[in-house]
């Protein structure tokens, strides 16, 4: 019997967290009886899905080991049993590792746990040796994988705008309340990585979809006043919908997105909070790779400097090669 899980990922970014959704729910589904759990670098210290993606309503607590960064610290490894002690818990029936770094792994296997699921070094940490399969996306790999584990078959749960609160689809149509909307992601957080496509790209795009009546709304917050007042001097008339609702939250962005006709994304936490609503993607790549990271649905077009323009230079994808997609 498999009470209790724990969902380890890595990455730390709101993105990451979102991008497992559907692996979450999925598990959800299968294990009804089970306790969820998720561990990630920076997971208790933002404590997502008991603060900023609350209102998903995964329902899904946070393994809060006291250890900032987990995993990528190799001390780690004489902690991490020791601090899951304290906690009081009893040891987990199913620890599911979905990242693929050595030391990472190691550190984790100190958890005390029944069965232990890792991709790492061709599935050597796996508990049971099965003849387990290679795919980019992380939700769909783990969800076959585990399949193999337990000789079951597991349900892909994509997400269902129906779990939001009412209240957010409400204001997204009080907001966004006619048709012909286009939305244009273009921040991430993450500076380490030159994954922007330049903004006067952006604008050149959102003025040519304006002339064929298309309405340009942008997702970009407040504190990036530069290229906020950048936008509005080029474009009077662009939508910033969050910018004056007292509701402005990740849950309130999948709202908006539901009420769009098409979204411009470039790859950030962003695009994966649009593509909970299922609509109509265009996703630009430039140094990150689409098929580990772009969002599992049928309709995303992506668009990768390294396949156009063998290069990972995003800024080489043309405003043209992105306007062509948009109907």
């Amino acid at each position: 019997m498999i009470k209790k899980i724990l969902i380890y990922n890595s990455g730390g970014g709101l993105g990451d967290a979102i991008q497992l959704f559907p692996l979450i729910l999925s598990l959800k589904s299968h294990f009804k009886e089970s306790d969820f759990f998720y561990l990630d670098a920076l997971g208790p210290n933002e404590k997502y899905f008991s603060d900023k993606l609350k209102n998903y309503n995964i329902n899904i607590k946070t393994l809060d080991l006291k250890l900032d960064y987990f995993g990528f610290r190799w001390w780690h490894f004489f902690k991490a049993k020791s601090n899951f002690e304290k906690l009081g818990l009893n040891k987990f029936d199913l620890i599911i590792d979905i990242q693929s770094k050595i030391r990472n792994t190691l550190i984790l296997k100190r958890i005390p746990t029944n069965n232990f699921y890792s991709s790492t070094y061709k599935y050597i940490f796996c508990s049971y040796k099965k003849k387990f399969v290679n795919e980019k996306n992380v939700n769909k790999k783990t969800l076959l994988n585990l399949g193999k584990f337990f000789n079951t078959n597991i349900e892909k749960i994509d997400y269902n705008l129906n779990i939001l609160d009412k209240s957010f689809l409400d204001e997204a149509k009080k907001i966004l309340p006619n048709k012909g909307y286009i939305g244009f992601s273009l921040t991430h957080a993450n500076k380490s990585r030159k994954k922007d496509w330049p903004v006067e790209n952006f604008i050149k795009l959102a003025k040519k979809i304006a002339k064929i009546n298309k309405k340009p709304v942008f997702f970009v917050e407040k504190k990036n006043f530069e290229i906020v007042k950048k936008i509005k001097d080029a474009i009077p008339n662009a939508i910033f919908p969050e910018h004056n609702s007292s509701l402005a939250s990740p849950a309130l962005v999948t709202a908006l997105a539901s009420r769009l006709e098409n979204a411009v994304s470039i790859d950030n936490g962003i695009m994966h909070m649009i593509g909970l609503a299922h609509i109509p993607m265009i996703v630009l790549f430039g140094p990150t790779k689409p098929g580990k990271f772009a969002p599992d649905q049928k309709n995303i077009t992506v668009i990768d400097s390294k396949d156009l323009y063998k290069s990972s230079d995003i800024s080489k994808i043309k405003v043209e090669d992105v306007l062509m997609h948009i109907n």
